[in-house]
């Protein structure tokens, strides 16, 4: 009887192999009962620990620390990352930017996603808002609305508005995922510039929110952040490509 053929082993990729000792070192740092900002084991610990060589190791850790798992404090030495979105960030800027090349398509994805966010929680925001909360709003839309007289689009009063909306929930994932979209959001209007009528409009369109966050409408002013991204997208689409 001949004798059957072994199947080939499948062939994994240096790819494949890298990503899967990032993932050995992460549960590493797990099964250690490290917490954020403490030290890591060293690259010798993790080579004997893994069973793989220096360089090897080397190259897992530059891809965890630029993904933010790993710190590397020169002088130092290696510790376990603090929660940081600035790669994702970057990467979702870059894209976003890129797209406006072509069809702007990423850049879109972005705004969607951050008025998806924005108008879904805005109810449970309302709910843990106190009176202060509301005069610290009224005063970024003032701020807002000086400025759109002069036909400035005032970024910074824009920018604390929404952290304020966001900012009672006391979520610190969410905070640093609006801190990311914003930062893109910021870089792409940049990138495609707005008009006086459009300072003006957004200003009014902030007024509106408030108005029905300070009422309690809730439904309101999640369908008024739905639509407060209309004009940005309708500008995405005309100057794409």
């Amino acid at each position: 009887m001949p004798e059957k053929e072994s199947m080939p082993k499948r062939r994994v990729g240096a790819a494949d192999r890298m990503r899967a000792l990032q993932q050995d070192i992460m549960e590493f740092i797990l099964d250690q009962g490290l917490a954020p900002g403490d030290p890591m084991p060293t690259e010798f610990e993790l080579v004997e620990e893994l069973g793989v060589g220096r360089n090897t190791v080397r190259e897992a850790l530059k891809v965890l620390q630029s993904m933010g798992i790993v710190e590397v404090r020169h002088g130092y030495g290696m510790f376990v990352g603090r929660k940081n979105l600035e790669a994702l960030a970057m990467g979702l800027e870059f894209h976003a930017r890129m797209s406006l090349q072509g069809r702007g398509d990423e850049a879109l994805e972005v705004v969607e996603v951050r008025q998806a966010l924005e108008s879904a929680l805005i109810g449970s925001a309302m709910d843990a808002m106190t009176s202060e909360d509301h005069v610290a709003l009224e005063a970024c839309i003032r701020g807002m609305e000086e400025s759109a007289e002069d036909g400035a689009l005032n970024a910074e009063h824009d920018h604390e508005f929404h952290r304020l909306l966001f900012a009672p929930l006391d979520n610190d994932l969410l905070a640093n995922l609006l801190e990311v979209f914003w930062s893109v959001y910021g870089r792409i209007r940049e990138q495609v510039g707005q008009s006086i009528p459009m300072a003006r409009q957004n200003a009014r369109a902030h007024r509106e929110v408030l108005e029905a966050v300070t009422h309690g409408e809730k439904e309101r002013a999640a369908i008024l952040l739905t639509s407060h991204f209309d004009a940005l997208r309708d500008v995405l689409r005309n100057s794409a490509g």
